[in-house]
């Protein structure tokens, strides 16, 4: 098992940087995910932990050792791709076994690695098959298995989920991590779906424009985002927001009223400027009496409803910005509608409208 330890790593491009300061401990037999929009940076990190660009500033360890000018090869890595990267013209067991092949291993030895991972992954009634005789999902497992018998310290994955259903997706994120509770190597995962990234990863690393905005579990990102963009980026349906007035130690907007806690009234002391004011889809209440007397009334109108069986996405404008709400599914909500939702002030989110903090 293998720590990786990022320190101020760079990469530039002429004069195009596209990661700056990237500070990162990776643990032993970790899953870690990298997750970010298209462009965040995230596959260039995952690139130049297996070598496959270089550093432009800072230092790389595994372990105690730099590994900034160290080959590919000698890396002690397996990657996964998006593209399943088998070849045609040869069986799944070849396909498996053609790594192990190249470094002169025992005969023995490769049909047992062979063999182990083919059972591991439900593979083994199709080693005698070519690529083209199996589904992508079967391909998919193929590509892990290849990986699987060369036993590494590290395993990179690179959207290796993106060209399948959504149905296979499911199943896939679940052999996979089967596979990493089974070997013992560190496992850093790229993606750019957050359902995934939330599901698999012991712990995320949220990335943007080349920068590293929030490390923690799925826990501690969904509950404490360190600022809006993270705060917007994991959830589904994404955290709404409200542009609010500071006024003292309050907050107001036209788009109902806002009781703040104690603590949340500390913070804002002195303030003299605007705030976003986030909160969750799960938190929000449809309610049909305003008199309730709620800590959080926000009103606004329905832009859209998405259906999805036992609930539904209420998405709807207000003054200053938008919101989403999770409703069930009796209740009738239609687009247009003219619409009121509570919460509570323990669950509302106050981000500065500068620095998004």
């Amino acid at each position: 098992m293998t720590k990786i330890h990022l320190r101020g790593v760079e990469k530039r491009y002429g004069e195009v940087a596209v990661l700056h300061d990237c500070n990162l401990e990776i643990r032993e037999n970790e899953f870690l995910v990298l997750v970010g929009p298209s462009g965040s940076g995230k596959t260039t990190l995952l690139r130049i932990i297996a070598g496959l660009e270089h550093i432009s500033g800072g230092d790389l360890f595994f372990d105690s050792e730099r590994m900034n000018e160290v080959d590919v090869g000698d890396r002690d890595i397996a990657m996964v791709f998006q593209n399943y990267g088998l070849y045609p013209h040869m069986s799944v067991f070849d396909n498996m076994a053609f790594g192990l092949r190249r470094r002169r291993m025992a005969v023995d030895e490769i049909d047992g690695r062979v063999h182990r991972a083919a059972e591991l992954l439900n593979i083994a009634p199709y080693l005698r098959r070519r690529p083209r005789q199996l589904s992508g999902g079967q391909r998919q497992r193929v590509a892990l298995g290849r990986a699987i018998v060369r036993n590494p310290k590290v395993f990179l994955l690179d959207e290796p989920l993106s060209n399948l259903d959504a149905h296979l997706r499911v199943q896939m994120r679940a052999e996979i991590l089967k596979v990493h509770r089974t070997v013992s190597a560190t496992a850093i995962y790229v993606t750019h779906d957050q359902v995934e990234a939330l599901t698999m990863g012991d712990r995320i690393v949220v990335m943007a424009e080349g920068r590293i905005h929030q490390v923690g579990t799925p826990d501690e990102l969904y509950d404490s985002p360190v600022d809006r963009f993270v705060a917007s980026f994991i959830g589904t349906p994404s955290m709404g927001f409200v542009e609010c007035r500071v006024e003292g130690a309050e907050i107001t907007t036209g788009a109902g009223h806002v009781k703040l806690s104690p603590a949340q009234r500390q913070a804002l002391a002195g303030r003299r400027d605007r705030v976003s004011v986030g909160v969750r889809p799960e938190r929000l209440a449809l309610v049909t009496n305003e008199g309730s007397g709620a800590e959080v009334l926000l009103r606004g109108t329905v832009e859209a409803v998405e259906m999805l069986g036992a609930e539904q996405y209420v998405h709807f404008v207000v003054e200053g910005g938008s919101l989403n709400a999770r409703v069930p599914r009796e209740h009738v909500v239609r687009a247009g509608d003219d619409v009121s939702f509570t919460t509570q002030s323990k669950h509302l989110y106050l981000f500065d409208q500068e620095s998004a903090a």
